[in-house]
C-alpha cells in the first residue's frame, strides 16, 4: 500500500468568540493559506474530507455549508466525519492507500461560543443511560481526575505544572488563545469548578478552523522537499458505559502502543489532544513520554477548537518536525468523555 505524508498545514487564529464570522469565513483563510504555501489549488486535490459537529451549528447537515469555502465545481470527491478532523485525516489516508486518490485536503472547524458546550457534548453521549442525566463535560473529566489522584497515578502538582507549562509554551504559538502567565499562587487561588478541577485546569471556549494536505509518496515531493511521513496510525474506542470502564488506565492507548510498535522509539516531540490538565501527565506516563517535550504549542489548554483540536495536534507535530529537523514525533487525538476514543499517530522525517 502507498505511503502517505503530511505536506502542509494551516491553523486559524483561535478566537474566544468569532462573532459574525460564519464557518465558511473561518475555513477559507486556512484552506487558501495551505494551498498558497504549496503553490496548488483545489484542482490538485484528489479527495476532500472535513470534520465538524452539526450540534455546534444547530442544524442537520450543516457541514455541507462549509463546502462553500472550497471549489466544488466541477464536482469533487468529498466526504465528512461527524468527529474531530483527525478522523477525516484517517479516512483520507485510506483513500490514498487504496489508490483512490494521490492527494487529500482535510479541514476541521467549530464555533463553540454561540451555544452551551456542556449541553452539546451531553447530546453526543450514550442516548439511553448517560445523555438523559445531562452530565457536563467538566464533571465527567473531574471524575477521571479524582480517580487518577486517589490511585496516585498523577499528583496535584503535576496538574498545576501542566497548566503553567501550557501557558509558557503558548507564548511561542501565534495562534494560541490564552497566553497570560500563570503562577503557582494564581493557580492555587483559582476556584474549583468540579473538584479537583479548577478553572485553569479546563480548556477555554474556542472558535476556529484548521486545514491539512496529505499526499502519496508518488506526489509528496512535488509539493515539498521535506514531507513528514505518517509511519503509523491507530485508533480504537472504549465502552460508552462509564461504569464498565477502568478510568485509571486506557486500553485504547495501550493497544496503539502495541499495534504501532512504539515502545522502542525515542520521540523528539509530542502533541497530545488533552483538554484537561490531568490528562497530560496521565497520557505521558502511558505513552512513556516523561522526558519528551510535550505540547510545545500549549495544547488545548490554551485554545481548544472543537472538531479540529485533534487535527491540530497532528499539524503541530508536523510543524515541529519540519522546523526543528527532528526525526520522530507522536501525535494524539481523542473523542468522547474521559478519553473514550483515542488515535495515536507516529510521524517521521526521513533524512
Amino acid at each position: 500500500m502507498k505511503k502517505v505524508a503530511v505536506v502542509g498545514y494551516a491553523q486559524h487564529k483561535i478566537l474566544p468568540n468569532a462573532g459574525a464570522l460564519n464557518e465558511v469565513e473561518l475555513i477559507m483563510p486556512v484552506v487558501h493559506k495551505v494551498f498558497n504555501d504549496l503553490g496548488i489549488s483545489q484542482d490538485d486535490i484528489g479527495f476532500t474530507c472535513s470534520g465538524s459537529c452539526d450540534y455546534l451549528q444547530g442544524a442537520a447537515f450543516a457541514f455541507v455549508e462549509g463546502l462553500s469555502a472550497i471549489q466544488t465545481s466541477p464536482p469533487i470527491k468529498e466526504s465528512h466525519v461527524e468527529m474531530d478532523a483527525a478522523w477525516a485525516l484517517y479516512e483520507s489516508m485510506l483513500k490514498i492507500k487504496m489508490g483512490d486518490a494521490d492527494t487529500a485536503l482535510i479541514y476541521g472547524f467549530g464555533k463553540s461560543s454561540p451555544g452551551n458546550l456542556d449541553s452539546i457534548i451531553s447530546l453526543q453521549m450514550d442516548p439511553y443511560y448517560i445523555s438523559p442525566l445531562w452530565p457536563d463535560r467538566v464533571s465527567l473529566a473531574a471524575l477521571q481526575a479524582q480517580i487518577l489522584l486517589q490511585q496516585k497515578i498523577i499528583t496535584h502538582d503535576e496538574m498545576m505544572a501542566t497548566v503553567i507549562e501550557a501557558r509558557n509554551n503558548a507564548a511561542n504559538n501565534p495562534n494560541a488563545l490564552l497566553t497570560d502567565h500563570v503562577s503557582e499562587d494564581l493557580y492555587q487561588a483559582d476556584s474549583l469548578i468540579s473538584s479537583p478541577l479548577r478553572g485553569f485546569d479546563c480548556p477555554p471556549i474556542s472558535d476556529g478552523a484548521s486545514a491539512m494536505v496529505i499526499a502519496s509518496e508518488d506526489k509528496a515531493f512535488e509539493f515539498t522537499d521535506n514531507p513528514i511521513w505518517i509511519e503509523g496510525i491507530d485508533h480504537s474506542i472504549e465502552s460508552s458505559n462509564l461504569g464498565s470502564r477502568d478510568l485509571a488506565t486506557s486500553p485504547t492507548i495501550q493497544n496503539a502502543i502495541t499495534n504501532l510498535n512504539l515502545k522502542n522509539i525515542n520521540f523528539d516531540v509530542a502533541e497530545l489532544h488533552t483538554q484537561f490538565s490531568h490528562e497530560v501527565p496521565f497520557l505521558r506516563k502511558l505513552l512513556n513520554l516523561t522526558n519528551v517535550p510535550t505540547n510545545l504549542s500549549g495544547g488545548p489548554l490554551v485554545g481548544n477548537v472543537m472538531m479540529c483540536a485533534g487535527l491540530d495536534a497532528i499539524g503541530k507535530t508536523f510543524q515541529s518536525l519540519v522546523s526543528d529537523q527532528s526525526d520522530h514525533g507522536i501525535a494524539h487525538a481523542s473523542s468522547g468523555p474521559c478519553l473514550q476514543h483515542n488515535m495515536v499517530v507516529h510521524l517521521e522525517r526521513h533524512k
